[in-house]
């Protein structure tokens, strides 16, 4: 049988700095094989991941050949090995880590050929997105913003709107947020965000609207939260779905709603590849919108990256952007850009900001140590709205 490998450096120094750990475990460090009573006391008495500065703990107790937490950063997927504690079924891992971050993981557990990945059974923060749950790992010095928690704020409310679209020869239903009744009768700024409902049930979108409203951080707006059942066929390429925002969309809206008329109160926005459409949209009919929040972009304006890049979907975006980089300069255009360090993306992102720059638009960048992922677009939104709407942070 093989030795399971002795616990690294960095894992007994983050242990050693936790002066409430349990004697035996201390004894571990030495060499000594701690107690089940030991090691239950210690997964018990700690609420995991334990984070200090610049590094992270993570405990997993259970029977398995190997445990790694998995991570999708980097336009892949990253692999940290957890070590086994000799002795028992405790397998622990120290990471470095950024300060004031979040990522998102599972825990990839293999027994012998066979492999399973769950959420982290010592850690209650989650994250839901489109495709399930994740445990969340925050690291030293992050807070969440007090403005995505419950604050008691005047509430908007969702209504429905729909259309039938010339454009795509189909009924469409779109949500909008209005904003809480006492904020007034309009005329509001408009702001259209792409996978609007998946902000609202994701991203805490609404609440946050509410929370930013009330503390006069933005003004009170009307959100459309545009849906579509093809995003990955409909962004990218761009041409029929800005027709349908501008001329089917925008007139629905304003025979509905006291809507404000300046471009300067007319925002796009949207994440991933609703950033994409965001910004083609924008291009497509210069002097519409006036304000672009574009959070993660799957932008490629190096086609050397294509060849990292298989999926067609790319292609098509490297395409678009080459097509962008030879449209006029979009004028009186305010863009937030915002990326997050461990997307792979983030090099693309700065590089969007400075032809955005060199198309005449006011642009404000701006990246935090995080992934692809739904709460990083949530935890940037304030920033985002104030920038395009021209106010000045608190």
């Amino acid at each position: 049988m093989t030795t399971p490998p002795a616990l690294d450096d960095a894992t007994r120094a983050a242990l050693a700095r936790d002066a409430d750990l349990p004697l035996a475990v201390r004894a571990l460090l030495a060499g000594e094989v701690p107690s089940e009573a030991a090691v239950t006391a210690f997964v018990e008495g700690h609420a995991f991941p334990i984070v200090a500065p610049g590094r992270a703990l993570f405990a997993f107790r259970g029977v398995a050949t190997r445990v790694e937490l998995v991570r999708w950063i980097h336009s892949g997927i990253d692999r940290v090995p957890f070590l086994p504690v000799p002795g028992s079924d405790l397998w622990l891992l120290s990471m470095p880590v950024e300060d004031g971050g979040r990522f998102e993981y599972k825990l990839a557990l293999g027994r012998d050929s066979h492999e399973e990945w769950i959420l982290d059974p010592h850690n209650p923060n989650l994250a839901r997105d489109p495709f399930g749950e994740n445990s969340v790992c925050t690291t030293f010095g992050y807070e969440r913003p007090a403005w995505t928690l419950p604050q008691n704020a005047p509430a908007g409310r969702i209504e429905t709107v729909s259309l039938f679209s010339p454009t795509f020869q189909e009924e469409r239903e779109e949500h909008v947020y209005l904003p809480p009744a006492q904020t007034g009768t309009g005329p509001f700024p408009l702001v259209v965000i792409h996978d609007g409902d998946d902000f609202v049930t994701y991203a805490d979108l609404a609440l946050s609207l509410d929370n930013l409203i009330a503390a006069g951080d933005i003004p009170p707006l009307v959100a459309a939260l545009v849906q579509t059942r093809d995003r990955m066929g409909e962004y990218p390429r761009g041409r029929r779905h800005a027709r349908y925002l501008v001329r089917e969309l925008l007139p629905a809206l304003d025979a509905r709603y006291a809507l404000a008329a300046e471009p300067a109160r007319r925002v796009l926005l949207g994440a991933s590849l609703g950033a994409v459409a965001s910004l083609a949209t924008a291009f497509r009919f210069p002097g519409v919108f006036g304000g672009l929040v574009l959070q993660s972009g799957s932008f490629i304006l190096d086609e050397r990256q294509l060849r990292q890049r298989e999926h067609p979907v790319f292609h098509r975006i490297a395409r678009l952007v080459k097509a962008l980089k030879r449209a006029p300069d979009l004028k009186d255009t305010r863009a937030f850009v915002s990326t997050g360090e461990l997307e792979g993306l983030a090099g693309e992102n700065r590089a969007l900001a400075t032809f955005l720059e060199r198309h005449g638009v006011a642009v404000r960048f701006q990246s935090s140590w995080d992934g692809h992922h739904w709460h990083n677009w949530r935890d940037q939104l304030r920033d985002g709205l104030m920038w395009v709407f021209d106010r000045t942070h608190k």
